[in-house]
């Protein structure tokens, strides 16, 4: 595996870009990297300038919440429900953004990196300009000052399509963009390994017949032949020439993992089995699964559980991917069900782990000289609550 390749992120104006104020949170359950220590942290120019035990004057009461890292998320493709709200409807691209920004801020998530595919259906009705055009909405609400959170693209590039190349060539030079996958969801491996739970969820989402599913999947097996291997093999050259971090989908077997080793990933997402998960877990790759998948105790397409992973020893990072609230939430059910983890450690797999996973080392820990993205969370009952979330020391929700 290669090491991250990633230049110095691109500076984001927001609302909260004005002179950062020193300012204090005490009277705080404060999640460490090793320990949850009751005590005080102080912010000065945006980072954590100290961390202590006992109180200090003048400073934020946190009633005895927990003070944990802003949440780091990697593969979200919830924009796109913002942008296309109903079929048939598209919504002003700029509007769409700031309404997927303020609920992924409100859900304790202070870096976000927006999925955006590349490589459709002939007939799909988002298509790589509709990505692209997401796209520049969130630059423009980064120049505008429109957002809260840091946005970053992650590009889900399915290799088996046709106008996946032309897809990404839409992205060329695009500083953004700092994580490519490479998926293919063609009927019959990956994802789809059991054909059984392929034909349920096509029939359900498509509502096709027998016969058109079985027309469906003959045609996306042909175009996977033509595409897949050429496609993946130009996708990880211009990524990594651009200095992307890779990302490999849905591997399933030693096979697939191999063959992402040799292409350089980085990230493994949504292994679909346990062999796959343990042979990219001990080859260095950061193994990604759903935190809905947590909350849920299932993967909705009938693959292995992350709880199961996380039992086994091989989940590294997890990811909202469909429901921005699932992050925290997954988080203190693995450390409430999973005997090896406690909190410190299970709030790694949404702060620290994934951050340094795309070359973000500046953020995603409680230690001095990081940045001071904080979410103050109480837990009641069984689902935490969001009480206060801050980037860079500056309050954002």
């Amino acid at each position: 595996m290669s090491d991250v390749l990633v230049g110095e992120a691109p500076h984001q104006p927001s609302t909260q870009d004005k002179p950062h104020t020193p300012m204090a949170f005490t009277n705080a359950k404060l999640i460490l990297p090793d320990q949850i220590m009751a005590g005080s942290l102080v912010v000065e120019n945006g980072n954590i300038h100290d961390v202590s035990r006992g109180s200090v004057s003048n400073a934020l009461d946190c009633e005895g919440d927990y003070l944990i890292p802003g949440l780091v998320e990697l593969h979200t493709d919830h924009l796109e429900n913002h942008y296309k709200p109903r079929p048939g409807v598209i919504w002003n691209p700029v509007s769409a953004v700031q309404a997927h920004d303020a609920q992924i801020a409100c859900s304790g998530i202070t870096t976000v990196f927006d999925a955006l595919r590349v490589g459709t259906e002939a007939n799909a009705e988002l298509t790589a300009k509709d990505m692209r055009a997401m796209a520049d909405a969130i630059e423009i609400g980064q120049q505008e000052g429109r957002l809260r959170a840091d946005h970053y693209i992650h590009l889900r590039c399915e290799v088996s399509a046709d106008n996946c190349i032309e897809g990404f060539e839409l992205f060329n030079d695009d500083p953004r963009v700092r994580l490519a996958s490479l998926m293919d969801h063609t009927p019959g491996q990956r994802q789809f390994t059991s054909m059984t739970e392929y034909k349920l969820f096509y029939k359900t989402k498509r509502g096709f017949s027998d016969e058109e599913l079985q027309k469906f999947t003959t045609r996306m097996q042909a175009r996977a032949d033509r595409n897949s291997e050429k496609n993946r093999y130009a996708i990880s050259q211009a990524a990594r020439a651009a200095g992307m971090i890779l990302a490999t989908h849905d591997d399933a077997t030693l096979a697939h993992v191999e063959e992402a080793i040799q292409f350089g990933i980085h990230v493994a997402e949504f292994p679909t089995t346990l062999e796959a998960a343990r042979a990219s877990h001990e080859a260095g790759m950061a193994v990604l699964m759903g935190a809905p998948n947590v909350v849920r105790g299932k993967s909705h397409s009938g693959n292995i559980s992350a709880l199961e992973l996380a039992e086994a020893g091989y989940l590294d990072v997890l990811s909202s991917d469909y429901v921005p609230v699932s992050l925290l939430q997954a988080a203190f059910v693995l450390a409430q069900q999973v005997d090896s983890l406690n909190l410190p450690k299970a709030l790694q797999k949404v702060t620290k782990i994934p951050a340094e996973a795309v070359g973000l080392s500046d953020r995603g820990a409680l230690e001095v000289g990081r940045r001071a993205d904080l979410v103050q969370v109480r837990m009641v009952g069984d689902v935490p609550i969001v009480r206060g979330v801050w980037r860079q020391g500056n309050r954002i929700a």
